[in-house]
């Protein structure tokens, strides 16, 4: 695997990209790619909701649909941004347009396999399969990226600039692993807002305001955060670099480890990939 930075180029298909789905997440990336330079009016978006298609279209100027089959008809990349629960029948209802296009099909449903989704389409497709986090919606999020045997180099290349609108990603050469990128990443901002739960519950038990400890407690998050990405530094280094022997960060270090921090991480991770298992087998 091979992470990637935001990219500067957009993608400059002669035929249209296709949203099916226009709800938070495909939002983020329309904002990302049309901030970046791309052409609005060769982005489309499918979504039943009137309220969204009005705000996407008078934010960014891209066609809306209420119809799927419209937006996908004569596009040669359609990105699916539905809840999983409706993937098959929507992919079902546009099987016949994608075996007469053959675009290629990129996915964000969280548990919805490259197979999958293929076999819905009519099979003989290449599918990207993706898994993006909430921070996307900032542009500081991170994707799992994992393209079946047909997809190629430039497709790729083109799904990689179209996910990296909305923050970092990487490739993973294996499927199964995909589960584990939803364990680490895709529910990953949630164990982040549950230690800054913690972290300020604990300093309003020690006699702090809540307003006091709320900020204390975000902006030490954020600054951790930035150190982790900028100083490019194992995070252990990090850690020993900040705790003094004998010290304050020591005393919260050496309870941390005595109550098992390490393994109750590692079997949270170990659920929430387990989870993303059932998911996908529930989906079949």
């Amino acid at each position: 695997m091979s992470p990637s930075s935001p990219q500067s180029r957009v993608p400059s298909p002669g035929h249209p990209i296709a949203f099916i789905g226009g709800g938070n997440m495909a939002r983020s990336l329309v904002s990302g790619l049309v901030g970046h330079g791309a052409n609005a009016a060769k982005i489309r978006v499918a979504e039943p909701v009137e309220a969204l298609r009005a705000s996407l279209a008078a934010d960014f100027g891209v066609q809306v649909f209420a119809d799927a089959r419209e937006a996908a008809y004569g596009a040669d990349l359609w990105l699916f941004a539905v809840k999983p629960q409706v993937m098959r029948d929507v992919c079902q209802s546009l099987a016949d347009i994608a075996q007469r296009d053959k675009p290629l099909a990129v996915s964000i449903a969280a548990g919805i396999t490259a197979a999958q989704l293929e076999g819905w389409l009519g099979g003989d497709l290449p599918v990207v399969r993706c898994m993006p986090n909430t921070p996307a919606l900032l542009g500081a999020g991170v994707t799992g990226l994992f393209a079946n045997s047909r997809v190629p180099t430039a497709g790729r290349e083109r799904t990689e600039t179209l996910l990296s609108s909305a923050g970092k990603t990487v490739w993973i050469d294996q499927e199964a692993l995909m589960d584990a990128v939803t364990g680490v990443s895709g529910s990953g901002p949630a164990y982040v807002f549950l230690l800054a739960e913690a972290m300020e519950a604990a300093g309003m038990a020690q006699g702090l305001s809540a307003d006091a400890a709320r900020v204390l407690v975000q902006q030490t998050i954020l600054g951790a955060a930035r150190m982790l990405t900028e100083a490019n530094e194992d995070p252990a280094e990090l850690r020993r670099r900040v705790t003094s022997p004998n010290g304050t960060t020591q005393a919260a270090i050496e309870a941390f480890q005595a109550g098992g921090f390490a393994e109750l991480v590692e079997r949270a991770i170990a659920a929430a990939t387990e989870r993303g298992r059932q998911l996908s087998a529930a989906n079949d």
